[in-house]
């Protein structure tokens, strides 16, 4: 399946239809207006040499065609992150991709007081240079059958890089994901498949393209089965989204569980009565959570799994198959296994290991990196270094990064257990984050961050039921707040040097 062939062939057959709901400018596009504007910007990125374009642009229909107007002139788009650092990030993509580049907007720039990096080029400009001869052109070309109009377009082959994605950096340095053609489209092929989606859904979109959960089910999903797509561009205004969701009717909401916390803080009951589907992903979702949308709603989360270098869906829960708690059984196109850390054979159904993913989802590799794509990907399988378990019945159960696991005093401890107990005891609204500090005696110790003071000492008595001595937090450091990625997930290594700094200065 080559992506904007499929979006080709369904705006030809949904042409009257509405494709694009833009709740931030209050614009609509019906399949047929969206496929002319992406053959426009498609003639007008043709015309550039380099092979990659930037973009950077909230979640709406600008950004939908100009990244599908991207692929449609035969280029690549690389997606940055405007939420942390946009000119950092924009520099750092040009530097990394060897191109100069970006299609970004002037209302971005001036919102998040983002310096000009050279090389933008905005889109209100472009909009304003199209002509009417322009319009004209595009018009008659997409009233060519389908067959005529995608021969019109560059070649391309489904093994060809759709977009780069860079992995969060929440870790170390972020890296070029090249994603192709047939990664999306085998996780598109499982997720309609799954969640038995139609052109009679509508997407709820807020998640950024510039995150792999947003550039699959907010992008090229909706586009290719035909949905209608309800898009907004700051997923944050809490308050807003459960009131489009009723006003819109619509059935399906992708995010993370800090988005869906907001969410539900602020929703009231029968704001999401016409959602058939609320797919968190990208970070664990906590019970609390899971039981509030229950409570509020009686809606049942669907936690999902996937990862940037999988496009990303690797495991779903459904509501046919829903245990919760864990992320879900492996897509029907996917081979998940669970390794032994030190040995890297396969252990039984029941034994926690590392988990190791295999199919058409996985990426062509990291750009300009073979020695650290060799290395996460071998005979096919790529190590996500996460650990996991699966149960007996198949359901795949997440236990945390391998790098939030320490040896203390000859134990592998988890950071993300430690982490989940101390959530179950802290006041409402407190949040956390269990970090590793080096130390010469044990090697590590574990320290908590937190974002309000609480009694430590209650705190740990409680903690000390569930954990071992080992797994207790030796300090407590509380943060005015917790930072975090574009996503949504914690930073974990602002905050391991947040707390480093801290500690330093009390000692």
């Amino acid at each position: 399946m080559i992506l904007h062939h499929e979006f080709i062939k369904t705006a030809k057959k949904r042409g009257s239809k509405l494709a694009i709901i833009d709740k931030t400018t209050e614009k609509q596009l019906t399949f047929q207006k969206t496929l002319i504007a992406s053959l426009i910007m498609a003639n007008r990125f043709k015309k550039m040499k380099e092979g990659f374009i930037g973009v950077m642009i909230p979640t709406s229909a600008g950004s939908i065609l100009v990244t599908a107007g991207i692929v449609m002139a035969g280029k690549v788009p690389v997606m940055i992150n405007y939420s942390t650092g946009a000119a950092e990030n924009s520099e750092y993509a040009q530097n990394k991709c060897g191109f100069s580049t970006i299609i970004t907007s002037k209302a971005l720039i001036e919102k998040i007081n983002c310096r000009i990096v050279p090389g933008m080029i905005f889109i209100e400009d472009i909009l304003e240079q199209v002509s009417v001869a322009d319009k004209l052109r595009a018009a008659l070309r997409s009233k060519l059958p389908a067959s005529l109009l995608i021969a019109s377009l560059p070649s391309v082959s489904e093994n060809d890089t759709a977009v780069i994605l860079f992995t969060s950096g929440s870790e170390k340095d972020p890296k070029g994901v090249q994603l192709t053609h047939k990664n999306f489209s085998s996780n598109i092929t499982d997720l309609v498949q799954v969640f038995h989606l139609t052109e009679e859904d509508r997407f709820m979109s807020v998640l950024p393209l510039f995150h792999v959960f947003g550039h699959n089910a907010n992008f090229w999903l909706p586009l290719i089965v035909g949905m209608t797509n309800v898009t907004l561009a700051n997923p944050l205004e809490y308050k807003r989204v459960p009131g489009i969701v009723r006003e819109e009717k619509t059935t399906l909401l992708a995010g993370t569980p800090i988005f869906f916390a907001g969410y539900l803080r602020e929703s009231q009951p029968g704001d999401f009565a016409s959602l058939r589907l609320m797919l968190p992903g990208a970070d664990k979702t906590p019970d609390w959570l899971r039981q509030g949308y229950r409570d509020k709603h009686g809606i049942e989360l669907m936690e999902a799994y996937g990862a940037t270098e999988t496009s990303p869906g690797v495991s779903v829960n459904t509501p046919q198959a829903n245990r919760p708690g864990s992320i879900g059984k492996p897509l029907p196109s996917v081979q998940v296994k669970i390794v032994d850390i030190d040995t890297g054979h396969e252990v039984p159904h029941g034994e926690e290991g590392k988990i190791l993913v295999k199919g058409d989802l996985v990426m062509k590799g990291y750009f300009d990196d073979i020695e650290e794509t060799s290395f996460r990907v071998k005979d096919g399988w790529y190590d996500t270094g996460d650990m996991g378990m699966i149960d007996n019945d198949g359901f795949l159960w997440h236990r945390g990064r391998l790098k939030r696991f320490v040896k203390i005093g000859g134990e592998m401890v988890s950071l993300v257990r430690t982490e989940s107990v101390l959530e179950k005891y802290l006041p409402s609204g407190v949040s956390c984050c269990v970090v590793e500090i080096p130390d010469s005696i044990k090697g590590a110790r574990i320290v908590a961050a937190i974002t309000a003071p609480i009694n430590e000492r209650d705190i740990l008595k409680k903690m000390a039921a569930d954990l071992p001595a080992i797994a207790l937090p030796r300090n407590f450091i509380v943060l005015s707040e917790m930072p975090k990625m574009g996503s949504g997930k914690i930073d974990f290594r602002s905050v391991s040097r947040m707390v480093r700094e801290i500690l330093r200065q009390k000692a």
